[in-house]
């Protein structure tokens, strides 16, 4: 008489929606994602490749592209610090009003982005009751992103901060380890792959922000000119081609962007498994 594993039988009991199911993925994600993206690559090549360059390659476009980038990037890096320590202390500390505390980190995904602009605009902007003056600046953009961002890095690095076996910290703490190197050696290589994964969240919604930085960012070409309010501006002027070819770089950073984390994130996983 023949038995048959557990797995076995666990696999044959879990569901499957079968091609059918595949075919429904397939069609939603076709409507939702693949035909816009399909619409907007053949409006940005409606002047052929040579127009897809100049569009790209305009001054105002490289300008608006840089300064996306550049404080994207700055405003990645400061929420990987604090928003590391933000979901540490969260999970590690007990403290009056942490449960406060913890259901505001999501304010910035319900919050409409415009009037998260009206408030920082009304705290920083020309009549700042703190006198702080941040309207039109680079400081005020990165300000404005960091708001709507911090929640990614904090809801990637929490649930794995609460599933980390605490012993291991414990055991090297009993061997002589001090706080800096059980940091160091034992829990920032386990939370990396979801630090990086936040991060590059976090940078892929900032390069695409326009809400939160529309009024406390100035629009100032050149200087707060980001690549959203450049796009907005080609559309205006009724050049729809160079607004879509723009979209497209756009696009193409945070795809990049997300590949390159996610290889560089499974490693540091695949790493982590193989050394414990």
């Amino acid at each position: 008489m023949t038995t048959t594993s557990a797995p076995a039988r666990a696999r044959r009991r879990s569901p499957s929606f079968g091609s059918l199911g595949v075919g429904m993925a397939v069609l939603w994600l076709s409507i939702i994602v693949l035909l816009p993206l399909a619409a907007l690559a053949a409006t940005a090549l409606d002047g052929g490749i040579g127009g897809f360059w100049d569009a790209i390659t305009a001054p105002g476009a490289l300008a608006s592209l840089r300064i996306t980038v550049l404080v994207s990037v700055v405003v990645a890096l400061i929420n990987v610090v604090f928003g590391t320590m933000i979901a540490w202390v969260l999970v590690r500390d007990e403290f009056p009003g942490k449960r406060f505390v913890n259901g505001i980190i999501d304010l910035p995904f319900a919050l409409p982005t415009i009037v998260a602009s009206i408030v920082l605009l009304s705290l920083y902007g020309p009549g700042s009751p703190i006198n702080v003056h941040l309207n039109a600046t680079k400081a005020g953009l990165i300000v404005a992103l960091a708001f709507v961002t911090l929640p990614f890095v904090v809801r990637s690095v929490q649930p794995v901060l609460m599933e980390l076996d605490r012993d291991v910290e414990q055991a090297a703490a009993s061997l002589g380890a001090g706080n800096l190197t059980i940091l160091r050696k034992v829990v920032l290589p386990v939370l990396a792959p979801a630090i990086l994964g936040g991060a590059g969240l976090a940078f892929a919604r900032a390069i695409g922000e326009f809400g939160s930085i529309i009024l406390i960012g100035g629009n100032i070409r050149g200087e707060t000119q980001v690549t959203s309010q450049y796009i907005q501006q080609l559309l205006e002027m009724d050049r729809s081609s160079d607004a879509a070819a723009t979209s497209v770089v756009l696009l193409a950073i945070a795809f990049v962007t997300l590949l390159v984390l996610r290889v560089l994130s499974n490693r540091a996983t695949r790493r982590e498994e193989q050394d414990t």
